[in-house]
């Protein structure tokens, strides 16, 4: 049974900062790197049963990119909701915030 995807407000700005600081980069980068996490969310909509990291907080790290999908898992509603998409290279403080 497929899990449904709830991306919560904070992960979306997460997900286009992230969009926007790539194409400054490099013109189309950023839709590059969008294509990798839709591609990691449909993923957790068949699988997501990946590492907890904190507490009850699954992380799924992103091929080629340096960011980490944060997630919980209600399995009773069959419902992953992605709080955030981290760069790793960021202070781990920002999402003990969001906790």
């Amino acid at each position: 049974m497929a899990f449904t995807i709830k991306i919560e407000p904070e992960a979306r700005n997460d997900i286009q900062e992230a969009i926007d600081w790539y194409n400054e980069q490099q013109t189309g980068l950023g839709r590059v790197f969008h294509a990798a996490v839709k591609d990691h969310i449909i993923t957790l909509q068949t699988n997501p049963y990946y590492q907890v990291r904190y507490d009850d907080v699954h992380c799924l790290p992103l091929k080629n990119f340096p960011y980490m999908i944060h997630f919980t898992i209600n399995e009773s509603g069959q419902q992953v909701k992605i709080h955030g998409v981290f760069n790793t290279f960021r202070d781990p403080g920002v999402w003990k915030e969001r906790i």
